[in-house]
């Protein structure tokens, strides 16, 4: 069965004639696109006809066990060489000579410009009574972090990407603030390489501290209850003529504490017998233990262990092995560790195991498998937020942590919802809404009445309540 969305006009009058009219130019648009790449030479807006440049044919002929293949454009494969850079080049004087003979061309950039052109938010965070969340005005190129001292206070810019670096290419890779909300660590990612270096800056005053560490891949970072450090996995440090071009293996786990050097950073968790084993080490919500997550390559099956870091000179104890599921850490109430998993649950569950009797015939259902997929779940104000695709829409169902339903969450329509992060004390979390007419809008919900509010919502150059969305089955 296959599940269409139908985005269409409501049958009132008013704007949306001139927002079809908008729709028909770019279907126009669309098809005088589509004549010109199909055929090899074609007529462009004034009537005269398009010449493409010729693209020469190499002789690189390959063999593959006997059988010769021809490869005639593999010279395209270089995209740095004289004669590749020739050849867009002449490619580009084609094209763009067409598209500036396109009468509408410029309208249509300025309508879709004057669309695109909203301010966006990221779901807050609140750490220390201190909200944090992104902002883009509308056409800037990251995302700027802002920090509020109360859910309503006024908001102050405590980290703006697009200055680190004069031509663009020093990206935000990641954040993560103390529980205490008084320390911001956050991950630096240059000219897109998978590299990050982590740095702290001090929220209240803006500045970043000593620390700067280095050599990170594919790892977030986990602060500790008390502010003093985080955990972190990284990298040997490559040969000079490797940095961007070796393989990474052996990854390791780490914990840094607070203004020493990265030098100093304490040893956690590696493995030398394992080279493609790569480790996430988040600390529980409690702060007694450390979980580790496992990771190889790109598989989606994982294997989590555990250290109890209230225990001196306690060992990592292996509870999920053999990569045989997929296995998310959820949180812990004591000794008893939730997970989201699909193991014996294609459609995944929730179940509970309790540390202390870790076999599998002890390991209790908590939110069952059900008809939808079970895509994620969080904890917020003692209750499992489940968040659900039933017939490619959003669902969250809220649960006790008993597995008990309690209620859905209203939300305003047909579309995907994201969010509901926070923890077990908490008593409200924020969740945002899009569809296919109504741009991202943050909700904030009340986990014990069950109300959503408006937090922030973008102002838009059109009105979403003059269409509809609905689905057709067939």
């Amino acid at each position: 069965m296959n599940t269409p969305f139908i985005c269409q006009p409501n049958s009132r009058p008013g704007p949306r004639r001139r927002l079809r009219t908008a729709a028909g130019t770019l279907a126009v648009v669309a098809v005088a696109f589509s004549g010109a790449g199909a055929a090899e030479s074609t007529n462009n807006p004034q009537g005269t006809k398009l010449m493409y440049p010729a693209t020469s044919r190499g002789k690189q002929v390959d063999d593959y066990h006997g059988t010769q293949i021809a490869d005639p454009y593999r010279w395209l494969e270089e995209p740095d060489s004289d004669e590749t850079k020739a050849w867009v080049a002449a490619q580009n004087r084609v094209t763009f000579s067409f598209l500036e003979a396109i009468p509408q061309r410029a309208a249509i950039r300025e309508r879709l410009t004057k669309l695109w052109n909203y301010e966006r938010f990221t779901t807050p965070l609140q750490k220390g009574g201190r909200y944090f969340y992104q902002r883009n005005d509308g056409l800037q190129n990251q995302a700027v972090l802002y920090v509020a001292d109360s859910l309503n206070g006024p908001p102050r810019e405590l980290l703006d990407p697009n200055t680190l670096s004069k031509d663009g290419t020093v990206a935000l890779a990641g954040w993560r603030v103390s529980d205490d909300g008084k320390l911001l660590a956050y991950g630096l990612a240059a000219a897109g390489s998978d590299w990050r270096e982590w740095r702290v800056r001090d929220v209240a005053t803006g500045h970043d501290l000593s620390d700067e560490l280095k050599w990170i891949k594919f790892s977030d970072v986990s602060w500790t209850p008390d502010g003093r450090g985080f955990y972190y996995s990284r990298y040997d440090e490559p040969k000079p003529d490797e940095t961007f071009t070796g393989t990474n293996y052996f990854q390791k786990l780490f914990f840094h504490r607070l203004g020493d050097p990265q030098s100093a950073d304490r040893l956690t968790y590696e493995r030398p017998d394992q080279k493609e084993w790569g480790f996430d080490g988040d600390v529980t919500e409690d702060g007694r233990y450390l979980v580790i997550q496992i990771w190889r390559g790109t598989e989606r099956k994982n294997q989590v262990f555990y250290r109890d870091l209230l225990t001196p000179d306690s060992k990592v104890v292996e509870l999920l092995a053999g990569f045989d599921a997929q296995f998310h850490c959820i949180g812990n109430d004591g000794p008893v560790f939730w997970f989201h998993t699909d193991w014996q649950a294609p459609l995944h569950r929730v179940i509970a195991i309790d540390v202390t009797q870790p076999e599998r015939t002890n390991w209790k259902i908590v939110i069952p498998e059900a008809a939808d997929n079970l895509e994620g779940v969080g904890i917020v104000g003692e209750r499992f937020f489940a968040s659900y695709l039933h017939n490619a829409t959003a669902v969250v169902k809220v649960f006790d942590l008993v597995g008990q339903h309690e209620r859905d969450v209203q939300l305003p329509g047909l579309g995907t919802a994201g969010g509901f992060g926070g923890r077990r004390d908490d008593r409200e979390t924020f969740y945002s809404f899009t569809s296919f007419t109504a741009p991202g809008t943050i909700f904030r919900y009340d986990v014990n009445t069950g109300e959503s509010t408006v937090f922030r919502q973008p102002d838009v150059a059109f009105n979403p309540d003059d269409f509809e969305t609905r689905p057709v089955f067939y």
